[in-house]
């Protein structure tokens, strides 16, 4: 037998998302890690976590290093302080279609998983749902991808690839005499190689459902067999496949795994909290270069300032170029709202977004960093999605005075 569950305050909850209900099964954590489990053990069955269950995927985002194969990115002893100066912000109003609510609203969401703000090295807000912690990770989604952006940035630093205008197939030979020819890693950081991509991500027969998570030689092998449909770099056409082929590249240039760079070139030196994980296309595998890295809200966060400081660690290493933040966040030629996989808005804002409304938003005039954890009813769009919007640019309002 089903539960009905409603969020705490029943007008709120009506309010915000139109008297929409979740369904819960009155089953343990551990009894559906098994279902799931058993599940993917069938060839038969429909094994991406797009089309799990609403509960299925609260579970899962909190689990993925106990469902898939994931490689570890541990921390140190050094952690990089975040110090609390908590305001009570709840009262900070926003507006969705015109209508006015406020933070406490948002947070009072049955979707809001984990919400920090932090400005200054100053935590103003966390807030976690009763399921879920400040030491508990996350699966990041295509929040990823900018960790992957910037990885690219400290290989350049480190000599390891000359410059973003290199050809994929420098790193790559195997796409050599396919569309992929006059493609260049900047038109894939920009999400604009040319090639037809279908990132549909309701429909189990696009490409993002059947080679999304593919890495290494099914990965390249997919990609080879799609047709180039424009000139690259002038054409924005969102590709997670292509942001896994920058994984490749990545991990081609250094020679090593991309969670060991990771771990090297951010997580131990700029000192994250906790320990993180990154999904892999397979067991001792590569990278998901465009998805799923798992970590913790405050690392989210950490991720945020890190990237706001051009990679300058604290002891001032420089781990990045110069100016690479500057660049990674200026419009590209195919999409003024998209640099090297950042999503690009006001002010010079810019963010890292995964499916499911994941979040890093980084406004670097008010120093300000918001980072969320979610579970939203759906990929991307709806209700939640508006909302999520809707508060953090109230509160990047209400900070920026």
């Amino acid at each position: 037998m089903k539960l009905r569950i409603t969020v705490l305050c029943v007008t709120t909850f009506v309010s915000l998302f139109n008297g929409d209900t979740i369904e819960a099964d009155p089953v343990s954590d551990s009894e559906i890690l098994e279902r799931i489990s058993a599940r993917m053990q069938s060839p038969e069955a429909a094994t991406s976590l797009l089309f799990f269950t609403q509960d299925e995927r609260r579970v899962t985002f909190k689990s993925m290093h106990r469902i898939y194969p994931t490689r570890s990115v541990e921390v140190n002893d050094n952690v990089y302080v975040l110090n609390r100066n908590e305001r009570d912000l709840n009262e900070a109003s926003y507006e969705v279609d015109g209508v006015r609510y406020t933070v406490g609203d948002f947070l009072a969401s049955p979707y809001m998983k984990g919400f920090i703000v932090v400005q200054n090295n100053e935590i103003l807000l966390e807030k976690y749902s009763n399921d879920h912690s400040e030491t508990a990770r996350w699966v990041s989604f295509s929040v990823s991808k900018s960790v992957t952006s910037m990885l690219i940035g400290a290989a350049i630093k480190d000599g390891f690839i000359r410059d973003i205008n290199e050809p994929v197939t420098y790193y790559l030979p195997r796409l050599r005499d396919t569309p992929y020819e006059t493609a260049s890693i900047k038109d894939l950081l920009t999400m604009a190689s040319g090639i037809e991509w279908n990132e549909d991500y309701s429909d189990p027969d696009s490409d993002v459902a059947q080679a999304g998570g593919a890495n290494g030689i099914e990965l390249v092998s997919y990609l080879a067999q799609l047709s180039k449909k424009h000139t690259p770099g002038e054409v924005f056409n969102y590709n997670t496949g292509e942001t896994n082929l920058v994984g490749e590249i990545l991990r081609s240039a250094i020679g090593n795994n991309a969670s060991t760079y990771l771990q090297h070139k951010i997580w131990q030196p700029f000192g994250m909290e906790y320990s993180a994980t990154w999904l892999l296309g397979s067991t001792g595998g590569g990278e998901t270069g465009g998805c799923c890295i798992s970590a913790s809200l405050r690392d989210y966060a950490r991720l945020g300032i890190f990237a706001m400081r051009n990679g300058v660690l604290p002891n001032g290493t420089e781990t990045l170029p110069k100016n690479w933040m500057k660049e990674s966040t200026t419009p590209s030629k195919g999409a003024n709202y998209y640099g090297y996989l950042w999503w690009l808005g006001e002010e010079g804002s810019y963010s890292a977004q995964g499916i499911f409304q994941q979040r890093i938003v980084v406004h670097p005039a008010s120093q300000l960093v918001i980072a969320v954890h979610s579970n939203a009813p759906t990929a991307i769009g709806g209700d939640y999605a508006k909302h999520l919007n809707g508060v953090i640019e109230g509160l990047r309002t209400t900070l920026s005075k």
